[in-house]
């Protein structure tokens, strides 16, 4: 699973990443750990654009009965996206990009586990693949959320946890946030692992497991616990 991650680049890095337009939400601060149920950064394309906005991690299905099934929601696996009544429209034309520069998994060893973050090897923005949708409450409030999609792990990835987020090649981004393309097979076969080559893992304090804790420290490397 995805269960958190890092975002600590400036706003102005990620509209040169991303963006042909200035964000809906300027006001982007370091985030070095980023929890589920909480806001997170997002790009979307509006069929003209791409667009950058927040989104709250959990998925709430625009059909579901209340808001609550968003913290069994914040992840989607690859292999059966397509089976899923909750996530088989969405491929289609909800597609996200949710952007990061590091992620969190705990490494089990011997009955304890070693939180480790995940780069890559240059430290640079990464687009973890998403889908989004917007419930609306009984009383008129929308609210518009997302859900991290995982595929199995690469040769880094599989020492660690059997899962981690999808993980677009730069040259695949368009193709997933593009509204116009409704190719699921193709769409699909880009859910693939990211080259374990490109990336590195280190550990980190265990200070990450409680999501109060959101400094620099989190992203600083420890020695091993084990």
């Amino acid at each position: 699973m995805c269960g958190r991650y890092t975002i600590v680049v400036s706003m102005e890095e990620l509209m040169m990443r991303y963006l042909s337009e200035l964000p809906t939400n300027r006001y982007h601060t370091p985030r070095y750990n980023v929890a589920p149920m909480q806001n997170v950064m997002a790009v979307v394309h509006d069929g003209d654009k791409n667009k950058l906005g927040e989104l709250r991690w959990g998925l709430v299905p625009s059909w579901a009965s209340d808001d609550k099934i968003g913290s069994k929601m914040i992840n989607a696996r690859a292999e059966t996206l397509l089976e899923k009544p909750s996530f088989k429209a969405l491929i289609r034309r909800k597609r996200a990009i949710v952007p990061a520069d590091g992620f969190y998994e705990w490494k089990p060893h011997g009955g304890k586990k070693q939180p480790m973050r995940i780069t890559m090897k240059d430290g640079s923005l990464f687009s973890m693949a998403a889908l989004y949708d917007t419930w609306t409450a009984a009383d008129g409030r929308k609210i518009s959320t997302c859900t991290i999609i995982t595929t199995t792990p690469n040769s880094l990835m599989a020492d660690i946890h059997d899962r981690m987020p999808v993980i677009l090649r730069p040259e695949d981004e368009a193709s997933w946030l593009n509204r116009g393309n409704d190719d699921v097979g193709q769409l699909t076969s880009l859910l693939l692992p990211y080259s374990a080559d490109a990336m590195r893992a280190y550990p980190v304090s265990p200070i990450v497991g409680n999501v109060k804790n959101d400094t620099p420290e989190c992203i600083e490397e420890q020695m091993i616990l084990f």
